[in-house]
């Protein structure tokens, strides 16, 4: 990727990183996300615009309201750059470049703007699921629609010889996400008392068989679950999680999602056999 594109890149990423933390932090609260535009939650001043770009307002302010100087929380900054690192690493995943677009154009673009769409989906859901335990239905509703419409596109465009087998593909594994994850947070109930997932994470795992299909999800609840069960341990260990205290399982659903579009599901499976064959 040459700099212009890599800039244009971090730049739309950073300004949608800036929306996520007022969908993060005005959702739960049932405010409108659009209405009234940004302010400090404090004192409800508005921001004024030169303050509002992202990170550098941040950096600008020092890290504190211009109106009533309460210090701004560290995070917002942090999730506007994480934000523009995911999307470049979206460009990353399909060789966005010059002689990308140039070749093959349609391919190209559908599954650069199916990468940042998929991310900036992921992280509300990852936030707010730290937040409050929650993964809100009309993210998750909305991951499901837009992987299904990105999977047809990429048939469509990409693959038309097996467009069909594709599309249903994930529609079933959006299905087989869905139920697999009730039926085992039901099973956990009738067995331990307390159910073992949310209703929310099963509604992720049917996004992510949306966006990824039936090989694809497998290998992310495989990575979800791996990394979900070490934090788990170590939080025991460390006495920072009591028995059967819940934790967010959704950005360990989340990072296997990511981690499996950036690479796919093949190459996943294939590092699995090289570490299991050593």
């Amino acid at each position: 990727m040459n700099p212009l594109l890599i800039s244009i890149v971090l730049l739309a990423g950073a300004c949608v990183g800036s929306f996520i933390n007022v969908v993060a932090w005005r959702l739960p609260r049932e405010e409108s996300v659009v209405w009234p535009g940004s302010h400090c939650p404090r004192c409800g001043h508005s921001v004024q615009w030169h303050d509002n770009i992202p990170v550098i307002g941040w950096l600008a302010l020092r890290g504190r309201c211009r109106n009533c100087d309460q210090p701004i929380s560290a995070r917002y900054p942090l999730i506007e750059a994480l934000t523009a690192g995911l999307w470049l690493s979206a460009a990353w995943a399909v060789g966005f470049s010059v002689d990308t677009l140039s070749t093959d154009p349609v391919t190209t673009l559908v599954t650069l703007v199916g990468g940042v769409v998929l991310v900036s989906l992921l992280m509300p859901l990852v936030l707010i699921d730290i937040d409050h335990l929650w993964l809100p239905e009309p993210i998750c509703r909305a991951g499901v629609i837009t992987g299904l419409l990105a999977s047809a596109l990429v048939a469509a465009f990409g693959h038309p010889e097996i467009g069909n087998s594709l599309l249903f593909n994930h529609l079933l594994a959006s299905a087989a996400g869905l139920l697999v994850l009730e039926g085992l947070s039901a099973l956990a109930e009738r067995l331990v008392g307390q159910p073992a997932l949310g209703l929310g994470d099963a509604k992720l795992a049917a996004m992510a068989g949306a966006w990824l299909g039936l090989a694809g999800l497998g290998v992310a609840m495989g990575i979800a679950v791996m990394s979900g069960a070490l934090f788990g341990v170590i939080g025991r260990i460390t006495g920072r999680l009591q028995p059967r205290q819940p934790f967010p399982f959704g950005p360990f659903i989340a990072l296997g999602i990511w981690l499996v579009w950036l690479m796919g599901p093949q190459w996943w499976w294939s590092q699995w056999v090289a570490l299991i064959g050593s």
